[in-house]
């Protein structure tokens, strides 16, 4: 249990001092989603997608996703953009903005983010099909917006999580013909 605690220290520390850097980019080895990226600590835990009979027409799905908080501090989601796929193919991306406060994810807490509509299938639905019986999806380029130290979604250190990384994410797939 101390070395987990020391590594939950050594974490936030490394994610303080890098949020405190001035314009820390995604190519930047020492960026909040570098170290994130480095440490293998992936904050997202599942995804479930949602496949209407309409989404074969227009190309669009509904998800939503549980974001993972490893941290003893509470940490606010303002906004994320991501682009989800398999094998290096991009099938799904989409921007959100969450209403506020935000997606409050509490210490060591993982927490839904609701559900996400408008959400782009740039192969199209029929050819995104192909994905479903692998149960995982990739997350090679995700940028989110996130405040640290925030007290019930208020107030906060805002810190830009961009080129985020995340493989082999489980994830679930409904189709809703109804």
């Amino acid at each position: 249990m101390a070395r987990f605690n020391s590594f939950l220290a050594l974490f936030g520390g490394l994610l303080a001092v890098a949020s405190a850097s001035p314009a820390a980019t995604a190519s930047d080895p020492f960026s909040p989603a570098q170290i994130i990226n480095a440490l293998g600590v992936g904050l997202v835990k599942d995804i479930n997608a949602f496949i209407t009979l309409d989404s074969l027409t227009t190309n669009v799905i509904s998800v939503n996703f549980d974001v993972k908080n490893p941290l003893p501090i509470e940490l606010t989601l303002d906004s994320v953009s991501a682009v989800a796929g398999l094998n290096g193919t991009i099938f799904a991306t989409f921007s959100h903005t969450f209403p506020a406060p935000g997606l409050v994810v509490p210490p060591l807490a993982t927490k839904n983010s609701g559900i996400i509509n408008n959400v782009m299938l740039p192969q199209g639905a029929e050819a995104s099909l192909v994905i479903v019986p692998f149960g995982i999806l990739d997350l090679p380029d995700t940028n989110a917006n996130v405040r640290a130290f925030t007290v019930g979604g208020l107030f906060g250190t805002p810190i830009a999580l961009d080129g985020l990384k995340q493989t082999a994410v489980p994830t679930n797939y409904t189709l809703e013909l109804d």
